[in-house]
């Protein structure tokens, strides 16, 4: 089956995203997204691989899905907003969970923590993943996604970065 995909990176983080149980579609972008060639529309992802700059976004995009309790997630749509809880404690949770996805897929972390995104802060997000600090991490522990290195310890599993289910309940 040839690829959907022209760049291999987009086609291996469709292929996950799919098996994981996000929905992606192709198609024409019109207007302004909040990312160049992604669009969120009622809890899928839109992909218009000839506007999409940095193929990583789409694990960004993708992880405010994916942390977003699956009764609010087919409302979002346009620019993601938590529609649960606290917006910068969902935004922590989504960078740790496109972090696990990296780890998970074989990716160089820069895939999604690309100098031209976090508004600057890439690269010290990149420092303290490497340093084992992982913002929104209780967020995905308190949502039974992951566990925290004490928590997989006593219970003999493996902790973050690995994740016990990628879509949170």
């Amino acid at each position: 089956m040839p690829a959907e995909f022209v760049n291999d990176t987009v086609e291996q983080i469709v292929s996950f995203l799919r098996e994981i149980g996000i929905e992606i579609k192709r198609g024409s972008i019109d207007g302004n997204t909040f990312l160049p060639g992604i669009d969120v529309s009622k809890g899928s992802l839109v992909i218009d691989e000839l506007n999409l700059l940095y193929p990583g976004d789409l694990l960004h995009e993708a992880a405010h899905l994916a942390v977003t309790p699956a009764e609010f997630r087919n409302q979002l749509s346009g620019t993601v907003e938590a529609l649960h809880g606290n917006p910068d404690v969902i935004e922590a949770a989504a960078i740790c969970w496109s972090y696990a996805a990296c780890v998970h897929l074989g990716l160089d972390p820069r895939v999604v923590f690309h100098e031209h995104g976090y508004h600057g802060r890439a690269e010290g997000l990149l420092l303290g993943f490497q340093l084992g600090h992982f913002p929104g991490l209780h967020e995905l522990v308190s949502a039974g996604m992951t566990f925290s290195e004490a928590d997989a310890r006593s219970l003999e599993l493996a902790p973050f970065p690995t994740m016990q289910k990628w879509l949170r309940d």
